[in-house]
């Protein structure tokens, strides 16, 4: 698949927060052969040294980095962390989060379509992590973003995909645009369903790296996601409500 320009052989992107260390992280990026990761500005920065180490780390597995602002609730806060996250990073994609609220972690949607723009009149190439409504997608789109990142439900939460309908309406919706399922995901059968609806990509987080066996976890997803997509390609059956015969009836035997 192609962002931006850029070609990527996964489908399934890795947030590097939570592993119990280092070297779990750098086991379940391998085993999910994923090829681009993204990192939190704040962990980066947060102790200078960590930050230099962790960083240092992300750059000797040779994946590319998406830097996010997470943990942002304001757009002024968002857009300076972009601005600080395209200096460390040295790259225009920035993964916007403007959050609301604190218990489900719900997008500030009106703040998340103000800061895209003022990041995007300024050279950014934004992936925003939105809800599904497809007003709030609209205006993304309209202020230039070339992929959205609706969330499957709230982060961390692992619940899978809350609004089924809503994510088959944004796919038929925008057919050309780039859809990443981005929260909430828990298990690789969800991932599986996200790319079975079309979607192009999955990203998550929690669900690998407070895996009992991230690694083994990491590996499961990257199955999942493969099989996810090759079943959409392939085009998969539409439900029915009632049973189908799979033998014909012609030529059954008639008892007298």
């Amino acid at each position: 698949m192609h962002i931006h320009d850029v070609e990527l052989t996964s489908r399934l992107w890795l947030g590097t927060a939570r592993y119990p260390s280092p070297a779990v992280l750098i086991e379940a990026i391998r085993a999910a052969e994923c090829d681009m990761v993204t990192v939190s500005l704040r962990r980066e920065c947060g102790q200078q040294r960590a930050g230099q180490d962790f960083w240092s780390l992300i750059r000797s597995l040779g994946v590319r980095v998406l830097p996010n602002t997470a943990g942002c609730h304001s757009v002024k806060e968002a857009v300076t962390t972009a601005h600080m996250a395209r200096e460390v990073f040295d790259t225009p994609w920035i993964k916007l989060e403007v959050l609301g609220e604190g218990e489900l972690l719900q997008p500030d949607v009106f703040g998340l379509v103000e800061a895209a723009r003022l990041l995007i009149a300024d050279g950014f190439q934004v992936f925003p992590y939105t809800t599904t409504d497809l007003g709030v997608a609209e205006r993304l789109v309209d202020a230039g973003c070339r992929i959205l990142m609706p969330w499957g439900a709230p982060i961390g939460s692992g619940r899978g995909l809350n609004d089924v309908f809503a994510l088959r309406a944004l796919r038929a919706y925008f057919p050309e645009l780039t859809l990443v399922v981005d929260a909430g995901i828990g298990l690789p059968s969800q991932a599986a369903a996200a790319m079975e609806l079309g979607f192009d990509a999955v990203l998550l987080n929690t669900a690998v790296a407070l895996a009992g066996n991230p690694s083994h976890m990491a590996g499961a997803f990257a199955q999942a996601v493969r099989a996810g997509h090759a079943a959409q390609l392939a085009g998969c059956m539409p439900p029915r409500d009632l049973a189908e015969p799979s033998t014909p009836t012609l030529g059954k035997a008639w008892l007298a």
